[in-house]
């Protein structure tokens, strides 16, 4: 009796097995929809706070290269993009990574202020702007590149990777020497972030001093009006193919700022005079700077 009934137990879990085989099997086109479904749901859309401007398209194609821009309306928390893959990804900071060194610089007394100079060391340089006596004032505007490895090797790996750590910027890695790692070391950033970290700097709330922050603001001014104050810094990773281009900053109308991250293959080097280019171009169609001829 034990025996039939554990033969009956035995045969009603084989034929559940098969019949739970048949219910969850599928046609091998079925299988396929049913990956490419789950692939589409994981892509990750834009937030809603994120609007595509298509539009800013024309300014790309118009100049000849490849690349994103992503403006965000701090007073209404909106971000304006196009291409927000690309916003996304992450590059070489280059030269824009000296408005985060001046920071540190200055912090840390490797120099004192914003005046104090530093000899050039006689090696001449592919820039003539470069091959002089050089101060943060002059090195930010003509992005002198011995000028803030030399600040850097002041500072050294220690100082360096803890503010880097402290403002959380990028992926916080300065593997690469200490003198080059934005250059072409490990650090990588992206536009979104070249933007958290310039909304950080405008509001005060990076681990420096008011002094420090309010010293950098000043030195990163490259137009001010009676209208407007436009602030930012350019870069340009040489050490990548394609080359890459960047031009970060934020424009003050009054007390209302807007903030920019334009990234762009340098495949030439008339290039790069469409970081600037496009961005006036795309500040003055959303009304925000007077209309430009470029």
């Amino acid at each position: 009796m034990r025996q039939r009934k554990y033969m009956f137990i035995l045969s009603a879990l084989y034929l559940s097995g098969i019949l739970h085989g048949l219910a969850w099997a599928a046609p091998e086109s079925k299988l396929t929809e049913h990956v490419v479904i789950t692939s589409q749901i994981a892509t990750e859309p834009i937030p809603k706070n994120w609007q595509e401007r298509s539009d800013f398209g024309k300014y790309f194609q118009q100049a000849g290269v490849k690349g994103t821009f992503l403006l965000y309306d701090l007073k209404e928390d909106r971000y304006f993009v196009y291409d927000a893959k690309r916003a996304n990804t992450s590059f070489l900071p280059a030269s824009t990574f000296k408005v985060f060194n001046s920071l540190v610089a200055l912090e840390t007394g490797a120099i004192a202020d914003e005046n104090v100079v530093i000899k050039w060391d006689g090696i001449k340089r592919e820039l003539p702007e470069w091959n002089q006596d050089q101060t943060l004032r002059s090195a930010i505007k003509y992005s002198t590149v011995w000028f803030y490895q030399e600040l850097a090797r002041r500072i050294g790996s220690t100082r360096m990777q803890r503010y880097i750590n402290l403002a959380n910027y990028g992926n916080r890695d300065i593997g690469g020497g200490i003198d080059r790692f934005w250059l072409d070391g490990k650090i990588r950033i992206s536009p979104k972030e070249q933007i958290d970290f310039l909304v950080k700097l405008y509001q005060n709330k990076l681990p420096f001093s008011k002094r420090s922050l309010a010293i950098v603001k000043d030195i990163m001014i490259r137009e001010k009006t009676d209208e407007y104050v436009l602030r930012g810094k350019t870069g340009w990773a040489s050490s990548v193919k394609p080359n890459i281009g960047w031009f970060v900053g934020y424009l003050e109308l009054g007390d209302r700022p807007f903030f920019f991250a334009i990234n762009i293959d340098i495949q030439k080097p008339d290039d790069a005079k469409a970081r600037i280019n496009i961005t006036k171009q795309i500040l003055s169609a959303m009304n925000l700077l007077p209309k430009t001829k470029n």
